[in-house]
């Protein structure tokens, strides 16, 4: 669930019919980069005149007879989430009101990383009422009739994501099509328009929508405390450059793109945005320069913005504050939004050879303790890229960082005759950070984990961590937290295959999600695997269930996943491809040492028409499983079918 980013310079100038090495190469090199050493910090703009000028300066150096990048440039993705979820938690009661109590009945939420912190998803229930847009639709099932009571039908729109609060849900859709944006300069060139992100809020009691929000650039995550929703959006510059063409050839194009750069307004930088209240319009500028604040050495080719919205009065702007910087996970804790960014190499400087070196990743932390939008506080590096939001966790004012370094990719083509560099063996790491002042600053740090592999699945849990590597077998390190500025390895265990997701199930137990794999790394099929980790110095695997053939969405998006600790109930939706693509929800129990069967839920029609569960949850003595096509409600003990509700075009 998180959106991607392409290398994708070399592409831009075959489409064009020239090669790499012919690119033109202006007898005066562009100014060399600002330099970016030591950790990062963020400042703000003083003025928009402060801003344009800083912004110009940035890109300048890679600017081309193509635009920006000479070897790569970084182009964007949608894509909603980054498979970000974790614990499975009973109801939470910021995220939908109370029900009374003669009519309350218990419940499973969304599967999130943090207690008390909500994660957008398809599925949201408060025991009371389902809310789904498994189908692209909001709809409303109510618990005690078994009957969908109503359907929010959004257009051309189609929902995605949802957070709810009260009688209120806040809706992520996908953008039909491109944005309009009002040229601000005479005669400017015409130029594609940027996708947005629309944000629509929505009454479910009224069953009708009440506002909607499209801004440009492209939705990253959210997270939702309370009644209070922060939800992230990066966005690029909009800048209309030249390309050569019969008329200009490409020392030409590249003179007219320096000019276009030195002449572009702030505007260009700063993400517009279309509002629509109860059927009154207007849009402008989403950003004023006073909220952007920029590290000391911006690459000005992203625009990170955080909305803020109180899902109980009107949707408005959502107070925004931006960073000139990219990112590409969101992580958040009661008090804290984390955005890390792990693609911070700069695009290649035309006409100079690709800089090899190591990744990294910066990672900014909000303040959101206070009513209102978020207040930046600071920012750190950590060597190596992470894997998800799972590879972030704070603890007693620890932020527990895990990544993996050097990582052998291809990015840029080399010279002719130009040795290929020798790429480092991968290994993954802890890093502690503490913060002092405006920067995180490292505290310590563990490595050597995982020689030439990388990591498949990370967890936190209080003063301990648990890491899974995976290249032909899977070993599972546990990790000794307690001393933030020691961290150390405790014990190691290999097995064949790999988990994607870990997950906590209490008295020294995980349990992991994953595939199975031969000896020599060959994936085979889902697995679920119960770990014993109760001694650090000796994990060991108590119990397996492997299935052939099958994959489970709950390895790459954790809100698939259901453990219901109360009785041990475990759902995940398991896929195949055999005539056509099925799912099905496998039910296990975890019952001591063992994982027990206890069946699968299958939707009614699915063998004819494919297809199946995404998500199940639990309310009282059933299981609510819900798919594209309807909800199943299943007996939680012997899976026998209580009802079936399909979902009516």
């Amino acid at each position: 669930m998180n959106g991607k980013k392409l290398l994708a310079g070399a592409a831009v100038l075959a489409v064009a019919g020239v090669s790499v090495s012919s690119a033109v190469r202006d007898e005066t090199l562009a100014p060399q980069p600002i330099a970016d050493h030591g950790p990062v910090r963020l400042v703000a703009f003083d003025s928009c005149d402060n801003a344009v000028t800083e912004l110009r300066r940035a890109m300048a150096p890679y600017v081309t007879a193509y635009g920006v990048g000479g070897g790569h440039i970084l182009t964007m993705e949608s894509s909603p989430s980054d498979s970000s979820a974790g614990v499975a938690q009973r109801s939470v009661p910021d995220a939908m009101p109370a029900t009374p109590p003669a009519q309350q009945q218990d419940h499973s939420t969304t599967n999130v990383h943090e207690q008390g912190v909500d994660e957008p998803d398809i599925v949201k229930t408060d025991g009371k009422r389902v809310v789904s847009i498994a189908d692209g639709k909001v709809r409303l099932v109510d618990v005690a009739s078994k009957a969908v009571t109503g359907t929010v039908d959004l257009g051309e729109r189609r929902a995605v994501q949802l957070l709810v609060s009260g009688d209120r849900a806040l809706v992520v859709t996908d953008s039909p099509g491109p944005m309009a944006r009002p040229s601000t300069l005479q005669g400017r060139p015409s130029f594609a328009p940027e996708s947005g992100t629309e944000l629509v809020l929505v009454d479910l009691k009224g069953l009708k929508e009440i506002s909607s929000l499209r801004t440009e650039g492209s939705y990253l995550d959210a997270r939702q405390i309370g009644g209070t929703a922060r939800v992230v959006v990066r966005s690029q510059p909009r800048i209309p450059w030249v390309y050569p063409d019969q008329t200009t050839n490409e020392a030409g194009s590249l003179r007219r793109n320096r000019e276009i750069l030195q002449n572009e307004p702030i505007t260009s930088w700063l993400p517009h945005y279309e509002l629509n209240e109860n059927g009154a319009m207007s849009s402008g500028t989403l950003v004023d320069c006073a909220s952007v604040s920029r590290p000391a050495a911006p690459s000005a080719t992203s625009l990170l913005t955080v909305l803020t919205f109180e899902l109980s009065g009107r949707l408005g702007t959502g107070q925004p504050v931006s960073i000139v910087a990219d990112g590409d996970t969101v992580y958040g804790t009661d008090r804290s939004l984390y955005v890390a960014d792990d693609h911070r190499l700069l695009p290649q400087l035309p006409g100079r050879p690709p800089v090899q070196a190591p990744a990294s990743t910066a990672i900014h932390q909000f303040d959101i303790s206070q009513a209102g939008p978020p207040k930046h506080v600071a920012s750190g590096d950590v060597n190596g890229t992470l894997l998800n939001q799972y590879s972030l966790s704070e603890h007693d004012g620890i932020l527990r960082v895990a990544t993996t370094s050097d990582i052998a990719t291809p990015c840029c083509r080399r010279v002719p005759g130009e040795v290929a560099p020798r790429s480092r063996p991968s290994e993954s790491f802890v890093t502690t950070l503490r913060r002092e002042g405006n920067a995180l600053t490292k505290v310590g740090q563990v490595g050597g984990l995982g020689k030439n592999e990388r990591i498949y699945s990370v967890r936190f849990i209080g003063r301990m961590g648990y890491v899974v590597t995976f290249r032909q077998t899977d070993p599972l390190y546990t990790l000794d937290l307690a001393d933030p500025a020691r961290p150390r390895v405790t014990g190691e265990l290999k097995i064949t295959g790999f988990s994607a997701y870990l997950h906590p199930a209490g008295d020294g137990r995980l349990i992991g999600i994953g595939q199975e794999a031969t000896e020599q790394g060959r994936t085979t099929g889902t697995q679920v695997s119960l770990f014993d980790v109760s001694d650090p110095a000796a994990p060991r695997r108590l119990a397996q269930h492997h299935l052939p053939g099958t994959r489970s969405e709950a390895q790459f998006d954790p809100h698939a996943f259901l453990y219901w600790p109360q009785d041990g109930t475990l759902v995940v939706p398991i896929s195949s491809h055999r005539a056509r693509y099925e799912v099905s929800s496998l039910v296990l129990k975890v019952d001591g040492d063992r994982l027990r069967d206890s069946g699968e839920i299958v939707e009614p029609g699915s063998a004819d028409r494919g297809g199946g569960q995404r998500r199940t949850i639990v309310i009282g003595d059933q299981l609510w499983s819900i798919s594209e096509n309807g909800v199943q409600v299943t007996a939680r003990s012997g899976l026998a079918q209580q009802a079936w509700l399909p979902f009516t075009p």
